[in-house]
């Protein structure tokens, strides 16, 4: 080792080029590296989607959940099936194994679909994929005086001229409904002209259609055959013929159904401070850059801004604003720190062998950069973070040697000689300290769980940049200071500033810290006593409770997210009101804070209200103004919005704020497949939360469903030849409609449905005077040959591998509550009392414990053995 210093000191030329070429490399590796706003994560699920309209939950859980459930069964690489049934769809979510391949299993799961055959007919093909890798960069609001046609016409020319452009690749609209054509039929028409539901579907399926009919190859030239009378609006499918008489009388549609375009009645509308809008979200995949997307968005949002007064666009998120200050707060760390290096060196050393320790800072994060662009690193917020974290450690190793080859120095040495025997001397101990702060930081490639995952860059970035900087430290920094004038200066041309210094220096290491030095190796059992003593305090404190802990810590953000449940079935515009009620008190909120204060610009920068994916459910989002011109954090501001607002009349479910990545603080799953004690006991768990004043926004995913109206057949249908099939398919028909055809207008496709008009399906009343048509033209009143009765069905049906379960989640009332002895506390005092009274009932901790579990795991395997080897390193 001591040779290879010799080299590097006698020939400075050596380490000269190298430092140069590492920072231009490092300059170019830099330049190609993109930025994300997370790490490039594996995919870690995969997904099944199933669309079965006008199904229930019941109907998808039986006919297609629990099929696929059995079927992935004993698949490797799988850790847990979870599943969502609910109405018209069901999503089945396959988590995978640690070191499981997304791919392989894709294929394993896709196979396994494939084996079954006996799905409900009417259910549509089935989506198998993996979890698309992509990234959020921004979300824009695209809102104004016009009508939602508009809205959508510009946002489709917005999307279009950003993929076209190549200034994005993903964009995703939304905030209006699917377009659809409506054939309304009466009964009175029905009845009139003796038609039935089918033969209207059928007759516009033949006849407005492209059909080619072959081509006539003549001596000179082809011609195509072909009839074109597809039309693809409504007005162009009125005149269609649905039914010709012999005697030469047509039917045509207009003469039995209102035909018009419409919004669907799925309810996803958006609105931005109070005018409907459409969002915009903009996202990236692995192999584009943030920063460029987010720039090339902002330029063309501008420009389209200008040409079109009637509309504006307007940032609702903007990821890459956070990403750009935490590279700022890097940046700003980084020249803080050269500076004081250079400045507190100076004190006690010479302003040039501070420099020249400082320039270890640039070289340690350009050879990172080098690597980085060889692993794959990404600038995003985890790897700024380790780099925030890093660049304060970074000079220590540098420090060390400049001060040993300084002091060599004053003791008469030759510079040269100086910086190899200074460099030598203290070798050993500076990479002992380095290497097991290099171990420590190891332990981030060993945890599990997806914060594991997200983490690894923490120590890919830590551990290149500090042994890059021991290699600069050792090797080409003896060689700068070796060859500097701060070694080359005649004795006493000390300024007065640095001489003041060092009399300082000295005063703190004769006066105060060699006293106490001595008396500890006199007394060495107080030396081992004074460090075992805190370490028990420390313990006392934490199991005492002065010290609290918590599975993540409650981050400051930028907006808050307002979720809204009213009871199943409530319609759009009653939720849609309680919302925009809402809206004017968060507003309130804000004006109540300036009240009384000069120079501020306010809290709330703007909200957008969203309504769907059901009529009842609904959310605000509201956005904050930056945190770092604010007085008063954001979850302060989510509790006045929550005092104002009070209680909302109506409201199964009201979360403001709260949750985060990996979900809810407390998140209990009761499983069981009795149902009859799994609610009893949500019941009896849910009272005994809402108790508990440490907790606020309890819910469960467990909502009554709408109220079903059920048709029994009696004697008389069955003795006219009619079955359940015969009677739910017309019933259905007429109020979920009979898809006819499937039209694609631009890039929309759009769904041509034949059903009663609204009005006839608007009460009960309507369906009881349904009149049920037999092949021989005659009709019966539904209630003459069916008895009807209501009952409340069921929301939606969750299965955690392949058992019913229930999830009831809630927030903490202070974010400086202690989660996991919140946790003991609902396990060893509320859950046995559960359990008792419901024996078939079991649970888990879901959420943040469940994913922090999975961390904390893994830390314990790995931190021992990463412990022992920094032991056997010192």
């Amino acid at each position: 080792m001591k040779g290879i210093i010799k080299y590097f000191v006698k020939y400075p030329v050596i380490g000269n080029a190298v430092y140069l070429a590492i920072m231009l490399f490092g300059l170019v590796a830099f330049s190609q590296i993109r930025t994300t706003f997370f790490p490039d994560i594996p995919p870690n699920f995969v997904y099944v989607t199933a669309t079965y309209p006008g199904a229930s939950p019941e109907e998808l859980e039986e006919g297609v959940t629990l099929k696929i459930e059995d079927k992935l069964k004993g698949v490797t690489g799988i850790d847990r099936v979870t599943s969502v049934s609910a109405e018209n769809s069901a999503t089945i979510s396959v988590e995978l194994k640690k070191g499981a391949d997304a791919n392989e299993l894709l294929q394993e799961v896709t196979n396994a679909v494939d084996q079954i055959s006996s799905f409900p007919a009417g259910l549509e093909k089935l989506q198998i994929y993996k979890q698309d890798r992509v990234d959020f960069v921004v979300a824009y609001a695209l809102y104004g005086d016009v009508d939602l046609g508009t809205l959508k016409a510009y946002a489709r020319r917005i999307e279009r001229d950003l993929r076209n452009e190549g200034i994005a690749s993903k964009v995703r609209l939304s905030g209006f409904p699917e377009e659809e054509i409506e054939i309304s039929v009466s009964e009175r028409a029905m009845d009139s002209y003796g038609i039935t539901f089918a033969e209207i579907a059928s007759a516009v399926n033949r006849t407005n259609l492209k059909i080619t009919g072959g081509t006539i190859r003549g001596e000179r030239e082809e011609l195509l055959i072909r009839a074109d009378n597809k039309g693809y609006k409504a007005r162009e499918l009125e005149n269609l013929v649905v039914r010709a008489g012999s005697g030469g009388a047509v039917v045509r549609l207009r003469d039995v159904a209102a035909v018009r375009d419409r919004w669907s009645e799925v309810p996803d509308r958006t609105w931005f401070n109070g005018k409907p809008s459409v969002t915009i979200d903009i996202e990236k995949s692995t192999d584009e850059d943030m920063f460029v997307i987010a720039g090339g968005v902002k330029e063309y949002m501008e420009a389209f801004d200008a040409r079109h007064p009637d509309v504006r666009a307007e940032v609702l998120r903007n990821g890459s604003a956070i990403v750009r200050e935490r590279a700022d707060i890097l940046s700003y760390n980084g020249v803080i720190g050269m500076i004081l290096v250079v400045l507190f060196l100076s004190f006690s050393l010479n302003p040039r062998l501070a420099l020249w320790v400082a320039a270890g800072i640039p070289f340690s994060f350009a050879g990172m950069f080098i690597l980085g662009s060889i692993y794959g690193l990404t600038i995003n917020v985890v790897s700024l973070l380790a780099m925030i974290l890093v660049v304060g450690i970074l000079v220590d190793d540098g420090i060390v040697i400049a001060e040993s080859i300084y002091q060599r120095y004053e003791k008469g040495e030759k510079p040269l000689q100086a910086a190899i025997n200074g460099t030598a001397e203290v070798v050993p101990s500076v990479a002992a300290a380095v290497l097991t702060t290099v171990v420590l930081f190891l332990l981030f490639l060993f945890l599990d769980g997806d914060l594991g995952k997200r983490v690894k860059d923490i120590a890919f970035v830590a551990v290149t940049t500090l042994l890059i900087s021991l290699v600069e430290s050792v090797f080409i920094l003896p060689a700068h200071i070796a060859h500097s004038r701060a070694l080359h200066e005649a004795p006493g041309q000390k300024t007065w500033l640095l001489k003041k210094s060092e009399e300082f220096l000295h005063f703190q290491r004769d006066i105060l810290y060699a006293p106490v030095l001595k008396f500890g190796i006199k007394n060495p059992l107080i030396t081992i006593a004074v460090p075992v003593a805190l370490m028990f305090i420390t313990i006392g404190a934490m199991k005492g409770g002065l010290i609290k802990t918590t599975f993540f810590p409650v981050i400051e953000q930028d907006n808050i997210q307002v979720t809204l449940e009213m009871q199943t079935g409530t319609r759009d515009a009653v939720t849609d009101s309680v919302l925009t009620a809402m809206e004017r008190k968060v507003w309130q909120v804000n004006r109540d804070y300036l009240k009384g204060q000069e120079n501020e610009e306010g809290l709330i920068t703007a909200i957008g209200r969203t309504i769907g994916p059901k009529g009842h459910q609904g959310g605000l989002r509201i956005s904050l103004v930056d945190s770092r011109l604010r007085k008063i954090d954001s979850q302060e501001i989510a509790d006045r919005i929550r005092r104002k607002t009070g209680t909302v009349a109506g409201a199964r479910k009201l979360q403001i704020g709260g949750g985060g990545m990996w979900g809810m603080p407390v998140s209990i799953a009761l499983k069981s497949d009795n149902l009859v004690q799994l609610r009893a006991a949500r019941e009896k768990l849910e009272t005994a939360l809402k108790r508990m004043e440490e907790l606020k926004d309890v819910s469960d995913n467990d909502p009554p469903g709408l109220e079903e109206v059920s048709v029994k057949l009696n004697a008389k249908a069955y003795a006219l030849g009619l079955t359940n099939a015969d009677v739910m398919n017309q019933i259905r028909s007429a109020y979920f409609g009979l898809e006819s055809q499937r039209l694609l207008r631009g890039i929309d496709e759009i769904k041509v449905w034949v059903r009663y008009r609204e009005t006839e399906r608007s009460s009960i009343r309507a369906l009881e005077a349904m009149r049920i048509r037999l092949s021989d033209g005659r009709s019966f009143p539904l209630t003459e040959i069916a008895a009807l009765s209501i009952a409340r069905g069921v929301s939606s049906i969750n299965h955690i591998d392949a058992q019913r379960v229930v999830k009831i989640e809630a927030d903490v009332s202070d974010k400086n509550t202690a989660v996991p002895d919140l946790l003991e506390t609902i396990r060893t005092e509320i859950m046995p009392g559960v359990l008792a009274d419901y024996p078939d009932v079991s649970f888990n901790f879901e959420g943040q414990s469940r994913e922090s579990g999975k961390t904390t795991g893994s830390m314990k395997i790995a931190f021992p053995v990463l412990f022992s080897i920094m032991y056997l390193i010192i």
